[in-house]
């Protein structure tokens, strides 16, 4: 197995066996909920509360620049949409080629089946695209994109990120599952 098939199986066996059977039946009463108060969420386009919205279809991602702090609870739908634009969409698009990602002018998913669709969409690709780099490729920086970081770095942080921000979901659909002492679904 190579380097770069390494990298890729990590993230993979953990997308497999965790996070992506973790988001079957997605509803999008899970996708939308808010288990307190001035969560951030993808809303429908001008309903927003937040100082910022992305976006560029008829739904926006809650934001702030800079992140307030502390930083607010979020939905699963932000999270979602985290890891659809700002984790693996930004980096296929630099270190892969092909349509690059904006916050700003993304579609965001206005339901759980449209945002999984995204994240397959976008994971494929990811993976592919790890799969096929050389040692070279992961020893340098990426040609495209600002992070200067060689990419072996970038992609174990990307590992990183979607493993943290996988079991923050999984979290919120057991939250969502059991609120108020409510048998597990």
């Amino acid at each position: 197995m190579t380097r770069s098939e390494r990298l890729a199986e990590q993230l993979d066996w953990y997308w497999r066996k965790n996070l992506r059977p973790r988001l079957d039946g997605l509803t999008d009463e899970e996708y939308f909920w808010e288990p307190v108060h001035d969560c951030w969420s993808i809303r429908p386009r001008d309903t927003s509360a937040a100082p910022m919205s992305a976006g560029s279809g008829k739904w926006t991602m809650d934001s702030a620049s800079p992140d307030p702090v502390p930083a607010p609870v979020t939905t699963i739908a932000w999270r979602l949409a985290h890891i659809i634009v700002s984790c693996l969409g930004y980096r296929v698009g630099w270190y892969f080629g092909g349509q690059a990602v904006d916050s700003q002018t993304f579609v965001y998913a206005g339901t759980a089946d449209e945002a999984l669709k995204q994240l397959d969409e976008v994971y494929g690709r990811w993976n592919a695209g790890v799969r096929a780099l050389s040692d070279v490729d992961l020893e340098n920086p990426p040609a495209v994109g600002p992070e200067r970081f060689p990419v072996e770095n970038r992609i174990l942080h990307v590992n990183r990120e979607l493993i943290h921000h996988g079991a923050e979901i999984s979290l919120l659909r057991d939250l969502y599952r059991r609120q108020d002492g409510a048998v597990a679904r």
